[in-house]
């Protein structure tokens, strides 16, 4: 019996306790005389966090899509600058080559053209290479020099 007194006075206390949270916890106060704390997060709170998830959930997609069109927008005005430049370099190009003095002096350095009352003529080296030419096989050397070589291998290798 004595095991069953013991369970009944420790019901006895534990109603005893929970009788009096409910008197503190109706007045607000702890039985040490302190405010009681409350759960900060109410059911306002939460639905306001819920919300506040949801609509970043929402925007993102549309965000980050408009984030990548911006990118793709500023890639495409740079595309449109360089080809502007290009079409500038073209034009001063094509107005370098309506000239007929640029056009005699790009036929002589590049073709080895002489005037018809001039005579052409390249200083060779000791190696037998002219001034602007090197050892390497077809590096700045005329551009006829170049075919005839071609000529000249295609016909051996047949």
């Amino acid at each position: 019996m004595a095991a069953d007194r013991f369970s009944t006075a420790a019901r006895l206390k534990a109603i005893g306790e929970q009788a009096q949270a409910r008197v503190y916890r109706a007045t607000g106060r702890q039985p040490n005389g302190h405010p009681v704390r409350r759960n900060k997060l109410t059911g306002r709170a939460a639905l306001l966090a819920l919300t506040v998830c949801a609509l970043v959930v929402a925007l993102a997609y549309p965000t980050r899509q408009y984030l990548a069109q911006r990118s793709q927008i500023a890639d495409q005005r740079r595309q449109v600058q360089q080809a502007q430049q290009q079409v500038e370099q073209l034009r001063e190009q094509k107005a370098r080559w309506s000239d007929p003095d640029f056009v005699k002096a790009q036929a002589r350095a590049q073709l080895h053209y002489v005037m018809p009352e001039e005579s052409g003529y390249i200083m060779l080296d000791r190696h037998g290479f002219g001034d602007d030419q090197s050892s390497d096989a077809g590096a700045n050397r005329p551009w006829y020099d170049n075919v005839w070589d071609g000529v000249n291998s295609a016909d051996a290798q047949h």
